[in-house]
């Protein structure tokens, strides 16, 4: 087998562990939005901490939009969606432009919740990576962007 140009033995193994080191990331991930999640409330599962997060984030979505964005079935998103309304985490009005549609708005008690666990994870972060120089972190990014634009 030919082969390929820029592909070598050596180049090969990096990429096996590097993708060993993103399974042990993912993993990681996982762990941490189940973490995050019971903190805010021990009713709260991950993929509902990960709806609210975005929420936050963009200030309002919709269902339909959280449905598209996660790849998640549109039941299972009414079911977290239910459940952080139940939680006080989330706001429900009528769209609107589209009044079948519903606006998913958090609540202060959200906001402020999730600014915690952001400022303790920051806190976190910047402990583990203060050993990188700048130039290593702006490779890390590269890394990394790449990885979520494919």
């Amino acid at each position: 087998m030919a082969e390929q140009p820029g592909v070598s033995e050596e180049s090969d193994s990096a990429l096996v562990e590097l993708q060993g080191h993103l399974n042990l990331l993912f993993a990681r991930a996982r762990t941490h939005w189940r973490e995050a999640a019971a903190r805010i409330d021990p009713q709260l599962q991950p993929a509902g901490y990960k709806l609210l997060m975005f929420i936050v984030r963009v200030g309002s979505a919709n269902a339909h939009e959280l449905a598209e964005r996660f790849e998640m079935d549109k039941s299972v998103i009414s079911r977290q969606v239910r459940m952080l309304e139940d939680l006080g985490l989330l706001e429900s009005r009528p769209d609107e432009l589209d009044g079948r549609q519903r606006v998913l708005t958090p609540t202060s008690e959200a906001c402020t919740a999730l600014a915690e666990l952001r400022d303790d994870h920051t806190e976190k972060l910047r402990s583990t990576l203060a050993e990188l120089t700048p130039e290593e972190m702006q490779g890390a990014f590269k890394v990394f962007r790449l990885l979520a634009e494919n």
